[in-house]
């Protein structure tokens, strides 16, 4: 029982700690003054997201004093959580060279993989692949590419959080339904912290997540899936699943953008996200709208591949085949001046 209340409780400090940062931001004017190259209108604080990195890595060793959660995984979350976090939090304040970020993205996914002891064999196709340093390798670049699509897919209102919290809560059903119930509490202390500043990031958003909370969010996510990889290699795909909005719309667009020969690491407005909050001249509608496919399509086909049998690389296709149409149809990675 005692460990619910502390779930209560991380809502909470999560909740409190968002309402400080955003005093603090309007005091020391920490603002995201909206530009042609955003996504919104109104000047809006920035910086939330540090609610969630300290409401989360607070309470995660607490944790492992009433569930079994293994110290190599709270380290590996603490030590590249906070890295990631305080990377981003000093480029809210200021400006990183992007090839300083990237050193430090590089750093804490390797300390990840140190800490869980690399990237677990995968099942594909219905055969096991022991992939050694070679998914080492791989399991590196995924990770830095979850926490950095996860900044460039943190764009509308409340998008970011309900992604995370959704997908985290999908995990959850699924392995307690699956049986696995130690992989649980990580993630739904993730998701009680995101719901806390959830309360003020719904759209319309007082307060923005900033890149300290999205780059956070976005590894935390990778950390989960290799974890619960150790455990069964089926859920590695469930996790690339329930995130398959965020990893099309972003990998589809940076691919596109790539072969125009754009600058990559420069700020656009070309994402299928960004399109459609245009066309729908909101950001409610389409934050709702993935939720409902995260819901309604992205998680049964999860639920099919963890508890009842379907092949993670065959579940996967059929999860992305219309995330790819979405993509198309909202111009992901043209032009801005097609939407």
């Amino acid at each position: 029982m005692a460990i619910w209340w502390l779930m209560l409780a991380v809502v909470g400090i999560s909740l409190l700690l968002t309402w400080v940062l955003r005093r603090y931001a309007l005091a020391r004017s920490l603002m995201d003054i909206p530009n042609s190259r955003s996504s919104h209108s109104i000047p809006t604080p920035r910086g939330g997201g540090v609610a969630i990195v300290l409401s989360f890595l607070a309470i995660a060793p607490i944790l492992s004093l009433f569930v079994d959660i293994p110290w190599p995984y709270i380290w590996a979350l603490w030590g590249a959580g906070a890295l990631t976090a305080v990377v981003g939090f000093l480029d809210d304040h200021g400006h990183i060279a992007a090839r300083w970020r990237l050193l430090a993205h590089f750093i804490a996914a390797i300390w990840v993989l140190v800490c869980l002891s690399g990237f677990p064999p995968v099942r594909l196709f219905e055969i096991d692949f022991n992939f050694s340093w070679v998914g080492h390798i791989f399991a590196t670049f995924y990770l830095v590419w979850m926490l950095n699509l996860y900044n460039f897919m943190d764009g509308i209102d409340g998008l970011a959080s309900v992604q995370a919290v959704s997908a985290c809560f999908g995990a959850c059903v699924i392995y307690w339904l699956a049986g696995d119930t130690s992989l649980i509490w990580a993630p739904l202390l993730l998701a009680m912290a995101v719901l806390g500043f959830l309360y003020w990031n719904f759209p319309p958003a007082r307060i923005f997540m900033g890149d300290a909370g999205s780059g956070f969010l976005g590894l935390v996510l990778g950390v989960f899936s290799i974890q619960a990889a150790w455990t069964s290699p089926r859920f590695f795909w469930i996790w690339l699943i329930l995130l398959g909005v965020f990893i099309v719309d972003a990998t589809f667009t940076l691919t596109r953008r790539l072969l125009r020969g754009d600058k990559v690491y420069e700020a656009h407005r070309s994402h299928a996200y960004q399109f459609a909050s245009r066309q729908f001249g909101r950001h409610l509608p389409v934050t709702l709208a993935v939720l409902a496919i995260n819901a309604l399509w992205l998680f049964p086909i999860a639920i099919c591949v963890g508890l009842l049998g379907l092949d993670g690389t065959i579940g996967l296709m059929l999860a992305y085949v219309p995330l790819l149409f979405l993509a198309f149809r909202f111009h992901a990675g043209e032009l801005e001046q097609a939407g």
